[in-house]
């Protein structure tokens, strides 16, 4: 089980939802990627309104639904870790933006088996 808490560092990719890398989505490239390099973990964020440095406005309202919707992709590790992935991503994320933030974790506690079962008494989460 994989814990971190202290200072960190947090990159947040931000691209469009139909971006893509070798016919995948590339927010699924963006987390298999870290997944393989062993960070702590990635999430993907699907938005409902953006706009970026092409300055279209994507939205989910009716009769845009075919809209490219923003996407966000944010991973949680050690500096260290964080910046050796850089590169990945520079390989990765043609159009788009990635920013890096210093925070603190406060806490990060995985499962304790593959189970699912996290020790807690009641329903489990999925």
């Amino acid at each position: 089980m994989t814990r971190l808490t202290g200072g960190a560092l947090r990159v947040t990719v931000f691209i469009g939802e139909n971006d893509t890398w070798h016919h995948k989505p590339l927010y699924t490239e963006i987390v298999h990627r870290a997944h393989a390099a062993g960070l702590a973990g990635a999430s993907v964020f699907r938005g409902i309104e953006g706009f970026g440095a092409s300055s279209l406005i994507h939205t989910t309202r009716l009769l845009s639904l075919s809209e490219d919707l923003p996407v966000a992709i944010v991973i949680v590790d050690t500096e260290e870790r964080v910046r050796a992935f850089l590169p990945e991503l520079d390989e990765l994320v043609g159009e788009g933006l990635v920013i890096l933030d210093e925070c603190e974790v406060i806490r990060y506690v995985g499962r304790a088996d593959d189970s699912g079962d996290s020790g807690r008494k009641g329903k489990r989460s999925l």
